[in-house]
């Protein structure tokens, strides 16, 4: 974005892009699968957590976001083909689900804090789109004051997940579990279909292929 490309409908994508990778649709499922068998102070003290790692790791791509991609030499397009490869073999373990008994073992002899931050707060809270935008905005923004205007985007999601996992603490206990489990199969294809977006994305702003509309 050039400085004075900034404008309500940038703001507007910014924040749905940011809703989609640092927002609670994806990691409402798993944060609930994980915190199943855990009493009220430990759901909690995992949801601090969680929330304080991924808006941390958020802010820090925010602000440092350009200075990575000079130097560690990568382009915004590659950062988007990595993130949709990621986001791409997360979207298929959640359309796998309970299939997978070795990695439900490993997951329910760890430490919940450990859960809080891998993998709850990455890759699911902020996840691959979420690094994408993140460091693509910061990256591409024209002035401090348009990097200003994505901290302020970036609380605003923030402060939406601090609403809905307390309330998903609150309601646990009477969630329908075989709901939320063909609702996690739904959100895997969906977010298979957005780690493809990301790959296209990304090839095409490195030149390899050219999509309309771009």
């Amino acid at each position: 974005m050039d400085s004075g490309s900034f404008d309500a409908y940038v703001a507007l994508d910014i924040f749905l892009l940011l809703l989609i990778g640092i927002g609670p649709k994806i990691a409402l499922v798993p944060y609930l699968e994980v915190t199943a068998g855990m009493d009220s102070e430990t759901k909690a003290r995992v949801t601090r957590k969680m929330l304080v790692t991924a808006a941390v790791v958020a802010l820090i791509l925010v602000v440092l976001g350009e200075l990575l991609t000079r130097l560690l030499h990568f382009s915004t397009g590659a950062l988007a083909i990595a993130g949709g490869i990621i986001l791409f073999v997360i979207a298929l373990s959640m359309i796998r689900g309970e299939g997978d008994p070795d990695a439900h073992r490993a997951l329910a002899g760890r430490d919940p804090l450990e859960l809080a931050v891998f993998p709850l707060a990455i890759p699911y809270l902020l996840n691959p789109a979420g690094f994408v935008t993140l460091v693509t905005t910061s990256a591409e923004a024209g002035s401090i004051g348009h990097l200003g205007i994505v901290l302020g985007l970036l609380a605003v999601v923030l402060a939406i997940d601090v609403v809905v996992f307390r309330w998903a603490n609150a309601v646990s206990a009477h969630l329908d579990q075989s709901r939320m489990l063909v609702t996690e199969k739904v959100f895997g294809f969906l977010l298979a279909a957005l780690g493809a977006q990301l790959v296209l994305n990304g090839l095409d702003d490195v030149g390899v292929v050219h999509l309309l509309g771009h």
